[in-house]
């Protein structure tokens, strides 16, 4: 008899074991391996040091970021604003090397990957923002202007939507640029909600 309530407790030890192995197993696979796996990564084609532009250069945002004569953004600076300064090598970084022999000479442009592409039926005016809220840029692009690297550009394999939309990283790590978003910060500055404030 006392046997086989050693057994019974044994069996329920044993179960209650792979319940608690199969538990962490799940959990590991849907924070983790599952996240991991539904973003593809591929390097930007050049490294560029926003920290060294910023300190060094003394550059802000607008010197390469441009809004055009309308109040839309330009976004991604062409080939030519780089030339402007780097026609020939000013410095001793292999980056800077790549870009005046790869890009510049050759006047090719850099296909950048760009991170905070935004879904076509999105209407956003930097121009609202940056000069009627006064907001900073890195108010939702991040403190870009103090990185010395650019990171990975991480695609989502099913939306295509790049992971900066989104958030990078676990446990509110950093904040997206989503329609939530864009919502809880007009809620913040009290400014209306209304569907065709954004979208087209």
């Amino acid at each position: 008899m006392k046997n086989a309530s050693v057994k019974k407790i044994k069996s329920i030890q044993f179960r209650q074991l792979w319940f608690f192995i199969g538990l962490c197993a799940m959990l590991f696979i849907g924070w983790f391996a599952f996240p991991y796996a539904l973003y593809e990564r591929k390097p930007q084609p050049i490294q560029f040091s926003h920290k060294v532009h910023a300190e060094t250069a003394g550059l802000t945002c607008d010197n390469c970021h441009a809004l055009r004569d309308d109040g839309s953004f330009v976004g991604i600076p062409p080939l030519a604003k780089c030339a402007e300064c780097h026609a020939d090598m000013i410095g001793t970084s292999p980056h800077e090397k790549q870009l005046v022999e790869e890009y510049i000479k050759p006047k090719r442009e850099i296909p950048w990957l760009a991170y905070s592409h935004q879904p076509q039926n999105v209407f956003f005016s930097h121009a609202s923002h940056l000069k009627l809220a006064n907001l900073p840029c890195a108010e939702c692009h991040g403190a870009h202007a103090a990185s010395d690297s650019l990171p990975n550009y991480e695609r989502n394999r099913i939306t295509g939507y790049s992971r900066d939309i989104a958030g990078r990283g676990l446990f509110g790590m950093k904040h997206g640029m989503t329609m939530d978003d864009c919502a809880h910060c007009h809620e913040q500055h009290h400014i209306e909600n209304t569907c065709l404030k954004c979208h087209k």
